[in-house]
């Protein structure tokens, strides 16, 4: 009962880190968007974390962890049942690790961190109700039914060699990059970002916010990984704490070092992204690595970053706080990663790794394009011109986020 009790606090306080994420992520996408945007952006960052628990509660729950299935859809009903014991009391050998309750929660704060990523891609242009919907659907059905597959134990789960994510490489961050390209090749451009064919810099609006962000998301990320481990198994849990932070630093130091040679300048926004990519390579694997596997890991991540951030402008799609770049590109390597490095590294398991990758893609890819083209030819996704020039945060929410002072907007 006490090693319980001691993995049931652990796990708690896991989830309320995970939680405070989301303070992160806010800080991260206002900081590095305009002044104009602010209350929009807030407001669907809150959304998010609010309906996307409820949703959980209802169906998510159950469709990502359904018992037994066929391996692609299972369903174990609406709505949250807990376990009980013959008496009528919480059923506590429900896991081994923590209860029901704690096991829900934990994972609920996960489903809603996914629709955040595709937030940041979209910002400043988008209309709120089609994104709201959007979320709704996307973390309601699609995130639950594609974690299912691995974390429900599901296909994925149940190839020869299995495919491995810890703690959502792909299952959390390549399912909301997946969204974030398809929805903002749908959506298009903010005016201004292309001149002639060629990228220009709209610089957020408060990069010391964008910078707490960041640091605020690697602590949170204690609790996604660390909490991971689903135990407070010393050993284990100690290991991922060491390996995800070595993949933060070395992703943060690479990217500032690789895009301060390529572009002659000390970019504090790549710095800050760089330690994100890190985090994100590192979190498929972060419990497989020694040490120095997860620096090798975070480097790579953080000179893709760069890689990739140009890469993106180059294929002409407009993402104002680099999400796809570090959700996605590095969510990829990171998955791949457990293939090439540490414990369960092997020709075999780079396979799965794949396999993986690929089947997340397809139902990713498909799902997000039905829900935000539907939505484009019904009701529209786009704010017209002029709302997007005077700003989101007057012509949707009727109010200023500093309404006391004026910063100069150009």
């Amino acid at each position: 009962m006490e090693l319980l009790t001691t993995n049931n606090v652990w796990m708690m306080i896991c989830t309320a880190l995970v939680f405070f994420m989301h303070l992160g992520f806010a800080f991260l996408e206002i900081g590095l968007t305009r002044q104009k945007n602010t209350i929009n952006i807030l407001f669907k960052n809150i959304f998010i974390i609010t309906i996307g628990l409820l949703l959980y509660c209802l169906v998510g729950f159950n469709l990502m962890y359904p018992g037994e299935f066929n391996g692609f859809l299972g369903f174990a009903g609406f709505g949250l049942d807990a376990p009980l014991t013959e008496a009528g009391a919480l059923d506590l050998a429900y896991n081994e690790g923590y209860t029901y309750w704690t096991d829900f929660l934990f994972q609920g704060m996960f489903a809603a961190t996914a629709a955040t990523i595709v937030s940041g891609a979209v910002a400043e242009r988008i209309k709120i109700g089609p994104f709201m919907i959007f979320t709704v659907l996307y973390v309601g059905i699609i995130y639950p039914i594609a974690g299912s597959w691995k974390w429900g134990g599901g296909f994925l789960d149940s190839l020869e060699t299995p495919f491995y994510d810890f703690a959502g490489s792909t299952l959390v961050h390549s399912v909301g990059g997946w969204a974030a390209v398809v929805a903002v090749f749908l959506l298009g451009s903010r005016i201004g970002k292309f001149k002639d064919g060629k990228p220009q810099a709209i610089p957020g609006h408060n990069i010391p916010l964008a910078t707490a962000g960041v640091l605020i998301l690697w602590l949170g990320w204690f609790g996604f990984n660390g909490g991971s481990v689903l135990s407070a198994d010393p050993t284990l849990t100690s290991l991922t704490l060491v390996t995800t932070c070595l993949a933060a630093a070395a992703g943060g130091v690479v990217s500032a070092l690789v895009s301060g040679v390529m572009f002659k300048n000390l970019d504090l926004t790549m710095f800050l992204n760089g330690i994100l990519g890190g985090l994100v390579g590192i979190t498929a694997g972060a419990d497989q690595m020694s040490p120095t596997d997860a620096i090798i890991i975070g480097a790579v991540a953080g000179a893709l970053i760069v890689f990739a951030v140009s890469f993106i402008d180059k294929l002409k799609l407009d993402d104002p706080v680099g999400a796809i770049a570090v959700h996605l590109i590095c969510g990829i390597w990171g998955t791949l990663a457990v293939g090439l490095f540490g414990e369960l590294a092997g020709g075999a398991q780079f396979v799965s790794q794949l396999i993986g990758v690929g089947s997340y893609a397809a139902i990713c890819i498909v799902s997000s394009f039905l829900i935000i083209f539907v939505l484009k030819k019904t009701v529209g996704i786009r704010v017209s011109e002029k709302e997007e020039l005077e700003g989101l945060d007057g012509h949707e929410h009727g109010m200023n986020a500093y309404s006391d002072f004026r910063m100069n907007e150009h």
